[in-house]
């Protein structure tokens, strides 16, 4: 099975825990940390913006990020939301084994 780390920014921490809540319960994610109080320094529609937002980290199967991409574009106030993946090419058997039986 191919387990996947998801990256996703919120504009603040109440955002955050919805959008982790959300995953959560609806078994697409395993595990969701909260990183608060983030600086993000980005171009948006041609001009260099900065924000403070809150970083997302989601476990998960590679299998289940389409329906989570969609859910976290159901939850998020932005119009573009990093909903970025990378895989997990190596990780403990038995915390694997725990995201498998969760999501």
């Amino acid at each position: 099975m191919n387990y996947i780390v998801v990256f996703i920014t919120a504009s603040s921490q109440e955002e955050a825990e919805r959008i982790a809540d959300g995953l959560v319960d609806s078994k697409l994610a395993a595990c969701v940390n909260i990183i608060p109080n983030i600086k993000s320094i980005f171009m948006w529609q041609g001009k260099k913006d900065t924000a403070s937002e809150c970083l997302l980290i989601v476990k998960t199967k590679q299998a289940c990020f389409g329906r989570l991409k969609k859910k976290v574009r159901e939850l998020h106030s932005y119009d573009t939301p990093e909903i970025i993946a990378m895989p997990i090419s190596e990780g403990d058997k038995d915390y694997l084994n725990w995201i498998e039986d969760t999501v």
